[in-house]
């Protein structure tokens, strides 16, 4: 919907895809900012790059006196407006694994404050386990939708309630907007793969605008500190090398039992 009604000038996507086949297909549409990120690293680089577009859009919002995006670009035309960005991420579990700490702090501080600027966020997730949509990160996200689960406890995860268990799947979902006490219970449409192919193909045989460039790579390729083996270095590290003089052998489910974390979290400390 949002490619049908809105040119590469207006909106720009930013898609993540750790698993690397549901959204690569969009990479010739002119929308997007960069090609659709596959690599965990990139992904990271690409929310820190997100995270300091926001500053600056704010430090632009504030010189010109407008209160939000819509207000800047009334007045303005061409390249002189900022577009939209949307970041589209496939699959939280892993970007969680890569980074837990940084990844659940840029988003939930994208989710307060980034809304006025123009970027908006959409992140699903085939896992809704508590420390994949921690109650940091549901706190921030207040519309949400679950599709069918296969328990009472994913549902609560992520509605916080249950009947996600009893949906039919095909479509079928419980919607829950921002000013709603209970959710909604709607169809999801479907898109084939042919639809895709169709609106991908129309974008990109269409003449392209030279629209104002997002230099999304600055941030990606730059050199993080503070990371251990690529990862972010965990706070409890310290705590699992002392139970590891401790006992001669610990595993990934002991560290679990010990630190009282999840698996995810766990499998990252022992590596």
């Amino acid at each position: 919907c949002l490619l049908v009604h809105n040119t590469p000038n207006d909106v720009k996507f930013i898609m993540i895809d750790p698993k690397r086949v549901e959204l690569t297909p969009f990479n010739s549409i002119p929308h997007l900012a960069v090609p659709v990120i596959v690599d965990i690293n990139k992904a990271l680089g690409t929310l820190r790059w997100l995270n300091q577009e926001m500053d600056k859009r704010y430090q632009k919002l504030a010189t010109a006196g407008a209160r939000n995006i819509e207000d800047y670009n009334r007045s303005r035309q061409g390249e002189e407006k900022v577009p939209y960005l949307i970041l589209i991420v496939d699959e939280l579990a892993d970007l969680m694994m890569a980074g837990f700490d940084e990844v659940e702090h840029i988003l939930c501080r994208l989710a307060q404050l980034a809304r006025a600027t123009g970027i908006h966020l959409i992140v699903a997730t085939q896992r809704p386990s508590v420390d994949v949509v921690t109650g940091l990160i549901k706190a921030n996200f207040p519309t949400r939708i679950s599709f069918a689960v296969t328990s009472q406890v994913d549902s609560r995860t992520i509605l916080d309630m249950g009947g996600a268990e009893k949906l039919l799947g095909r479509g079928d979902m419980l919607y829950m907007p921002t000013e709603a006490a209970k959710p909604k219970r709607l169809q999801g449409c479907y898109v084939s793969d042919a639809e895709t192919e169709r609106l991908v193909y129309f974008w990109g045989s269409q003449r392209r605008e030279e629209a104002a460039q997002l230099k999304v790579e600055e941030l990606v390729s730059s050199p993080t500190f503070g990371r251990v083996g690529g990862y972010p270095k965990d706070p409890l590290l310290e705590t699992a090398k002392q139970l590891a003089r401790e006992y001669k052998h610990i595993s990934t489910s002991f560290l679990q039992r010990k630190l009282h974390i999840g698996y995810p979290r766990a499998a990252r400390i022992m590596e």
